[in-house]
Formats: C-alpha cells, sequence, structure tokens
C-alpha cells in the first residue's frame, strides 16, 4: 500500500456534487474529515437538486457554486483554490444517451478535458475520476480486470470511455496525479427517479407498472452508494497515482429478481411488474474482478439485502423528496413516452 495522503485543513472539489453519487459523497466526507473544506461545482441540470445536500447548505465547511464544468475560465479559478478533486459531473443515463447522444459527449468528454487542461496548471495533489463499469461492455462469463480493452456498447458508456482514456492519457502524457475507478451499479438515497431501483420503488409505492426490460434476466453488480464512497476515500489516501480500480460488490443479480425483492418489500403485488420492449444494444452482464482495491484493504459492508431494504425504506419515508420531482418535471415524463413511442 502507498503511503497515505493527508486531508486535514485541505479543500477538495466535487464536480456534479449535487447528483447522487456525488451528493452522498459530500454528506460522507464532511461527517468523516472535521477541518476539510468542499466547493461543489455543478450545472444543476435537470437531475441535479441541491435538496440533496440541505443537511451541509449551512455548513461553513461547504460552498457551492452553480456552474458548468466546460467553462474554462471558472474552472481554472476554483482550481487554484483547490488541493483535490473528485470528479462525478457527467450525464449517465443509457436512455437518454440512446435519444440523444450530443450532450453525453460534450458533458462526459469535453467537460472532462477541460477540468484537465486546467488540471496541468495548478497545483492540485490528486484528482479522482469516476469511469463505469461499463466501460467494458458485456461478457457472459468470468471478471473484467482493469487491464481488459474497453468495448462500451450505448453512446452513454463510450463518452464515459472516452473520458476515462483522456483521463489516463493526461496521466501518462504530463504525470499528472491522476486516479481513475470503474464502479458498478450504484443505489442508495438520493438516486434520481428515472434510473431502476428508484423508478421500481416509487412506482410500485404509487401503484404504478414497474416497466421490466426484455425478459428481466440482465445481470448487474449492484454496489450500495455508502460503499462506493468509502472506496473513494480509501483510494484518495492510499492509491497509487495512475492506477485504475475496479469497485463492485460482487452481488451480481438478474434485474427480475431486484424488481421482485422491491415489490415483496412493500407488500405490492407482482402484477405491477410490467414486461416493456428491451433497450436498444442492453448488456447482458457487468461483472469486475475487485482484487485491486480489495489489496488496498477495501470491501463492502452493506450486504444486498440490507442496502435494499434500506434505500426502499429511505425513498418510503422521503417522500416529498421524490414526488417534488415527479410532479414539477415535465422533462421526466415526456422523455419516456418519447423513448417508448420510439420503441
Amino acid at each position: 500500500m502507498a503511503s497515505e495522503r493527508s486531508f486535514e485543513d485541505k479543500t477538495l472539489l466535487v464536480t456534479g456534487g449535487a447528483g447522487f453519487i456525488g451528493s452522498n459523497f459530500i454528506h460522507y466526507w464532511l461527517k468523516r474529515y472535521s477541518r476539510c473544506r468542499v466547493i461543489n461545482l455543478d450545472k444543476l441540470t435537470y437531475a441535479g437538486n441541491l435538496d440533496n445536500l440541505k443537511e451541509v447548505d449551512k455548513d461553513p465547511r461547504y460552498e457551492f457554486i452553480q456552474g458548468d464544468i466546460r467553462d474554462k475560465k471558472l474552472v481554472k479559478k476554483i482550481f487554484r483554490k483547490v488541493q483535490g478533486v473528485v470528479h462525478f459531473a457527467a450525464e449517465t443515463h443509457v436512455d437518454r444517451s440512446i435519444l440523444d447522444a450530443g450532450e453525453f459527449v460534450l458533458t462526459d468528454v469535453f467537460g472532462t478535458f477541460v477540468l484537465l487542461d486546467a488540471l496541468k496548471d495548478s497545483k492540485v495533489e490528486f484528482f479522482i475520476h469516476l469511469s463505469t463499469d461499463e466501460v467494458y461492455g458485456s461478457r457472459d462469463k468470468g471478471h473484467f480486470s482493469e487491464e481488459d480493452p474497453l468495448c462500451p456498447s450505448s453512446p452513454y458508456s463510450a463518452s464515459k470511455a472516452g473520458a476515462d482514456r483522456l483521463a489516463y492519457a493526461y496521466h501518462k502524457t504530463y504525470s499528472l496525479p491522476i486516479i481513475i475507478l470503474r464502479p458498478s451499479n450504484n443505489f442508495g438515497p438520493y438516486q434520481y427517479p428515472e434510473k431502476f431501483i428508484p423508478l421500481f420503488v416509487t412506482n410500485a409505492l404509487e401503484g404504478k407498472p414497474l416497466p421490466l426490460y426484455g425478459r428481466g434476466t440482465n445481470v448487474r453488480d449492484w454496489l450500495y452508494v455508502e460503499d462506493h464512497c468509502r472506496a473513494i476515500d480509501l483510494v484518495i489516501r492510499a492509491g497509487k497515482l495512475g492506477e485504475i480500480y475496479n469497485v463492485g460488490a460482487n452481488a451480481e443479480i438478474e434485474n427480475n429478481v431486484v424488481a421482485e425483492k422491491i415489490v415483496d418489500f412493500l407488500g405490492k403485488p407482482k402484477s405491477l411488474i410490467k414486461r416493456v420492449p428491451d433497450r436498444l444494444g442492453h448488456d447482458k452482464r457487468y461483472a469486475l474482478d475487485c482484487r485491486k482495491v480489495r489489496a488496498l484493504g477495501w470491501k463492502p459492508e452493506w450486504d444486498f439485502e440490507e442496502a435494499l431494504a434500506s434505500t426502499v425504506q429511505w425513498y418510503q419515508e422521503n417522500q416529498i423528496w421524490w414526488k417534488k420531482i415527479k410532479e414539477k418535471s415535465r422533462d421526466f415524463r415526456s422523455f419516456y413516452e418519447e423513448y417508448y413511442r420510439r420503441r
């Protein structure tokens, strides 16, 4: 293990901190490091939600800046004030990328370029780039290691692969202090209710259909967001600069099983689960070899069943949070209407 880096009395930039994983990470970081400061840079697109951060909004260690990671002048200004960067900001929903890939390329690839270019002229000590397991594509058997070639299947995963390789190239070319993480499917509190688990939980609570793609036999490795935050923390402290780390929970479960567990937890009938036409280019299975990050001392603390039950309970207890999103967002409704119309 590399010698640990220290963060007391330092400032961390979190991009996309008003989103799902970013906001969970900010909560985690401020609780763990009492003398650290956090700057949250977020454009507040449809999935950015400051309600995610009400608990820390008045914390003197926290600062929110509404802005675009593609804004070169703003990014360079912020980089002069921070010692570390954790880069979450991205367009992330596969279905949306199928309908309109342009914003994914601009945000995920060009936005990452702007950040990396600012990194060249800064004194930032580490830059954590959050990639995804989807950059590997799908495989029926075995597990992807960090050395496997990338073979993305969707415009979303292709844009993330582009950003991933750009970050790696900036480390190799300019010797910049970059570490890349490729996590599996995250779930937990504050996840925008267009993603699989929160969509199914909130629809079930409303008595609406749960739209399950195809036969529902696609397999995902589900990682509870708190465990992911712990992995990021450890990699920041002890990860090797220039390395890539897969982060997964080894909780491979078919989508139809997850759907049934959700309705069971809520006491709803399985008849709510409705088969819909499969997603275009739908990857069959993601699976990661995580020995490298486990060698640093990380392992998931949450069992999938316990984490799913906790997540379902959170959405039950925070209905104001997600109903506000669903009720006010015409974009949320019209997006799905358009997607299924085209299918």
